[in-house]
């Protein structure tokens, strides 16, 4: 049995639409100043996803200091964690049907750069607590992506560990970590280092295939 490890956002899920939402929500209740007419879209969102929580706080606050930009940063995430469990995002085409193929002959696992509580809430809205059998974010470690993928696979002793995410990043850190790596094509990002990558899923579906035991 592989240990499957995926990524969440632009690998399990799309909740840009979401997020963007409740962030711009939570930023106009805030009482600061610079912030005052401030939205974020999906798009934003998007292009985001996989970083640290201190390079997100950077990235979308740059108006305010380092202090204040990761306090925004923190409300933001809790305000979401909330919203998320409720409201959720978008699971892509045959998702719950693959993840019960693939977890008759494989251990999945989570590792997502984001903060705790979030791949709680993801479970708790699609209802797929049953498929995975643990997880790991960057809350836990506060620690690069690559340590966390290290350190779950320590956790739970994983054997002949795999990690599946879309972005340039993930693949970065699978190739830190000595984890083979699995485009998820259909995500949210492109690879520029194509030696690094085992193999690419066009559809969430085609990891069936990728990890069928025949194969």
């Amino acid at each position: 049995m592989k240990s499957i490890i995926f990524d969440l956002d632009g690998t399990l899920w799309d909740s840009s639409e979401s997020v963007a939402g409740s962030w711009s929500a939570t930023l106009q209740k805030l009482d600061i100043p610079q912030l005052k007419g401030l939205t974020l879209t999906a798009e934003d969102l998007k292009s985001g996803m996989g970083m640290t929580m201190t390079a997100l706080a950077r990235k979308y606050f740059p108006m305010l200091d380092s202090r204040r930009q990761l306090e925004v940063l923190e409300i933001c995430m809790k305000e979401e964690n909330e919203y998320i469990a409720v409201n959720g995002g978008r699971l892509f085409d045959n998702e719950r049907q693959t993840l019960e193929k693939l977890k008759e002959n494989n251990r999945l696992f989570i590792v997502s750069n984001c903060q705790c509580g979030y791949i709680e809430a993801f479970l708790t809205y699609t209802g797929f607590e049953r498929y995975f059998e643990g997880y790991m974010c960057w809350g836990d470690t506060k620690q690069p992506k690559s340590f966390t993928i290290n350190a779950l696979i320590e956790k739970y002793r994983c054997v002949d560990p795999v990690y599946v995410g879309d972005t340039q990043g993930d693949c970065d850190s699978a190739y830190d970590a000595k984890v083979p790596f699995v485009h998820a094509g259909y995500g949210f990002g492109e690879i520029s280092t194509p030696d690094r990558v085992v193999c690419t899923a066009d559809s969430f579906s085609g990891l069936e295939k990728i990890f069928s035991p025949t194969l």
